[in-house]
């Protein structure tokens, strides 16, 4: 079997990123192709691997405003030369699906969910303007067009499935993404005070000014990991029993995960990567009742949920967990948690792959 794998872009390191590393782990000698590569984020993440970028990266920094770029990214994905492989794996969470391979090679692609801002939030970016409205329109006929070609479609979640055949009207296989383990035990003091933890990009549909009125009421201690556009204007909304943690590493985030009393999931997800390994650390999670969050949270016994996407609502939620933190057995979330670990993802995607 001769492999490539198409990643949509290496830009900053999230949740399709860590895929792609795993993916990677498993096939090091296949050449990864992306729209644009960030040379410091290939250098940290993917040192070894055969990077090959398309035609965008020529334009200087392409990857500080790889997002203006998106009308021509799907002439850009289309224009790969991928007659050298006999099997394609793309990494898709808008564009990768788009390659076109010759009859003979078989292609599969782990679709993240057909893509939110031209769906099912579309309508709050069309509100920009009349060519925002026009674009996004001829994206979504592509994107339907291009979700056609690959041989076979794999989800991260149930939820991703229902939305692919919603929109694409395609069955999909579902495999969620591989969650790292937790280091066991971790060693870690304990805060001084007890400490409600939230990890996500700091954008608008992470619902995080929720998150910071909520907060802002209870006086209860929170801290959020992660940076983004609305840095700034979270901050100006939060009060002192808030702390921006910012970008962290993986050993800082284990260290939060093991001292912090649950973890918050205040929006909507097709999976929710920080549920899962909130669990793998033996915390209970705090979730919208939306979403990959009710494929992967027990309510009673690896967390709570909470029904409406309002501070009130979220509130009650904090102080239901945070009154029943004592009843969470960690070691019974870890076992629960651990059915998404890497080696059962590897193994899903090797059987897939290599037949």
């Amino acid at each position: 079997m001769k492999l490539a794998i198409v990643h949509d872009w290496i830009v900053d390191m999230g949740g399709a990123e860590r895929v792609l590393i795993a993916l990677h782990r498993l096939w090091p000698e296949a050449p990864i192709y992306t729209l644009v590569a960030k040379p410091s984020t290939v250098q940290q993440w993917f040192p070894n691997a055969t990077i090959v970028p398309s035609v965008l990266q020529r334009l200087p920094r392409a990857w500080a405003y790889y997002p203006a770029l998106a009308p021509m990214m799907p002439s850009a994905i289309e224009s790969f030369d991928l007659s050298g492989f006999d099997t394609v794996l793309s990494s898709s969470a808008l564009f990768s699906k788009g390659i076109v391979v010759r009859p003979g090679t078989r292609h599969l692609s782990y679709c993240y969910s057909p893509a939110r801002m031209l769906w099912d939030r579309s309508a709050s970016y069309e509100r920009r303007g009349i060519f925002s409205r026009l674009y996004r329109h001829t994206l979504r006929i592509w994107d339907v067009a291009a979700a056609q070609r690959p041989d076979e479609l794999i989800a991260i979640s149930a939820t991703a499935a229902a939305r692919i055949s919603k929109y694409y009207r395609r069955s999909a296989i579902v495999v969620p993404p591989p969650t790292r383990s937790a280091p066991l035990p971790v060693a870690a003091s304990a805060p001084a005070h007890p400490f409600f933890l939230i990890v996500a990009r700091l954008v608008p549909h992470k619902s995080l000014e929720l998150v910071v009125d909520a907060f802002a009421k209870l006086k209860y201690q929170l801290v959020i990991v992660g940076d983004g556009p609305l840095r700034r204007r979270l901050s100006r909304r939060a009060r002192a029993n808030i702390t921006f943690a910012g970008a962290v590493s993986d050993e800082q985030l284990d260290e939060l995960y093991a001292t912090c009393q649950a973890v918050v999931v205040p929006n909507e997800e097709d999976w929710g990567l920080t549920a899962v390994e909130a669990m793998m650390h033996g915390k209970p999670v705090l979730a919208l009742r939306r979403g990959g969050a009710t494929e992967t949270v027990i309510e009673g016994l690896t967390g709570e949920f909470f029904d409406d996407p309002i501070p009130e609502a979220l509130a009650d939620g904090i102080k239901r967990i945070r009154t029943n933190i004592h009843t969470y057995d960690a070691e019974r979330i870890r076992t629960h948690a651990d059915q998404w670990n890497s080696e059962r993802f590897e193994r899903r995607m090797r059987t897939l792959i290599e037949v």
